[in-house]
């Protein structure tokens, strides 16, 4: 298909753009980026971010990479392990994290940190138009892809689940897929539905209402209102219709906030380099993409659910943005 080859050849030269140039430090330092499935808007916002820290190298002394990931419930393992430094993490799995609840039952992590919030993402369910789901309550008996193991959508997924009563034995079929592999699977009639948790316009959703009979379902109900009221770090919103062939109308849902989390163990230098290379950029960074082109700074500061990491809270307050 054209739009897969688009995105291949658009993967080649953004993998392109994403590596370091070579520096003439003998001792630079190493920042990894957790992000998310290359054709999300993750990977390109990471790349960016590299880019930006990159070309401050020779100032700084540090390199920066990205790496493709499974997502949120992932990159916040990675960071506290020290696999990588930073990562993207929607922020209700900020929350889990820090409480020990949701994918991290039990597990909870005291010395995540943020470093800034990026963009809304919305919990987004595509369906078969043939399948004939309208709504979140139709998907009993139906095959649908309920997330890839890490994800921070597969977190989410699962709590939509038990908030509208639908168990995972309500479906034909609950496949594990990745964020690459969900449209194709919806065109070739593998699936009838997927969700995904992500800013919008997105290549992933735009690659399945293009390939084939597809729609946005609605994301509502009283189950709905009662997981948006009883957590504060999700609000209501809707997808704009006319945004993907087969949508023509507004579709409700909620959404959360892309993050970029860290640890507690995270030099300070390091979190304030990421941060200012990032800020000083900040018209450039809205270019990159549609989910960024209309944020502010002081909305980057909000709709985290864990404390500021001190390295964001120095270049914050340098700027009058927190005092």
């Amino acid at each position: 298909m054209r739009f897969s080859a688009t995105l291949a050849a658009a993967a080649v030269v953004a993998g392109a753009l994403f590596l370091p140039v070579q520096s003439a430090h003998s001792a630079d330092k190493f920042i990894t980026v957790g992000t998310g499935g290359i054709v999300g808007v993750y990977y390109p916002l990471g790349g960016a971010i590299c880019r930006f820290v990159n070309a401050g190298r020779k100032d700084h002394g540090y390199r920066c990479t990205v790496e493709s990931t499974g997502g949120s419930v992932f990159n916040i393992n990675a960071v506290m392990s020290g696999d990588m430094d930073i990562g993207f993490a929607q922020s209700d799995t900020q929350f889990y994290a820090l409480n020990g609840t949701g994918a991290f039952k039990d597990k909870p992590q005291p010395k995540l940190r943020a470093l800034f919030s990026v963009y809304p993402e919305l919990f987004t369910l595509v369906t078969r138009q043939d399948a004939n789901i309208k709504s979140f309550a139709d998907l009993k008996g139906k095959r649908m892809n309920i997330g890839d193991p890490g994800s921070g959508t597969r977190a989410t997924t699962e709590l939509v689940m038990a908030a509208t009563g639908i168990k995972k034995e309500d479906l034909r079929l609950a496949t594990e897929l990745k964020f690459v592999e969900m449209a194709p699977a919806l065109c070739d009639n593998k699936i009838d539905a997927f969700t995904f948790v992500a800013g919008h316009p997105n290549a992933i959703f735009q690659e399945a209402a293009t390939s084939c009979a597809s729609s946005i379902a609605t994301v509502a109900g009283p189950g709905i209102d009662k997981l948006v009221k009883d957590n504060p770090f999700y609000a209501k919103a809707s997808i704009p219709g006319k945004m993907y062939k087969g949508t023509d109308n507004a579709q409700p849902s909620f959404g959360v906030l892309a993050t970029m989390v860290a640890s507690a163990d995270l030099p300070e230098q390091t979190a304030y380099v990421i941060t200012k290379a990032l800020f000083d950029n900040f018209d450039d960074f809205k270019k990159l993409h549609p989910a960024v082109a209309n944020i502010t700074k002081e909305q980057m500061l909000l709709g985290n659910t864990v404390p500021f990491h001190p390295g964001a809270l120095k270049y914050f307050r340098e700027k009058g943005l927190l005092k």
